[in-house]
């Protein structure tokens, strides 16, 4: 029955989104492109995540759900950030939601890709050409930390 779930609201929302598709109502049109399949998968996903309590589909679901929902934001609002900061938000969150159910991985992958999306949000582009100006001088001092370093 588990299974039954995802293939479900899979075959339910893909045949909305033609049947949709067929009727052409104009005021839905600019709705239904690619990224609301991808919005069909990622709540399949979800629902199988919660209903069907297997919470190793929460990552894949939010992710896919996460980029549908940017993917039409950049198309309607003019302030939505369309850089790659924002995928890193999306993976973040998505890892973050992982890891609050199953208390497993996820946690640090998450925050560290939330700390990227917060630096590409902040527009701190100024910081890492300087960082990268001292690449020779940081991987001296992780070499010289790496030989003086007891075990």
């Amino acid at each position: 029955m588990q299974q039954r779930l995802f293939l479900g609201s899979l075959l339910l929302g893909v045949g909305c989104y033609y049947l949709l598709q067929q009727f052409s109502f104009p005021m839905l049109n600019r709705y239904l492109t690619w990224p609301t399949l991808l919005l069909v998968f990622g709540i399949a996903f979800l629902i199988q995540a919660y209903r069907g309590k297997e919470y190793s589909f929460l990552f894949p679901g939010a992710l896919l759900t996460g980029l549908a929902i940017h993917f039409h934001s950049v198309d309607q609002f003019h302030w939505w950030p369309s850089h790659w900061g924002a995928y890193c938000l999306i993976i973040g969150v998505s890892f973050l939601l992982s890891y609050l159910k199953t208390k497993k991985d996820g946690l640090v992958p998450g925050l560290i890709f939330i700390c990227l999306s917060l630096v590409a949000f902040l527009s701190l582009q100024d910081i890492f050409s300087f960082a990268s100006s001292l690449w020779p001088v940081i991987l001296i001092v992780i070499g010289f930390y790496l030989l003086v370093k007891k075990k």
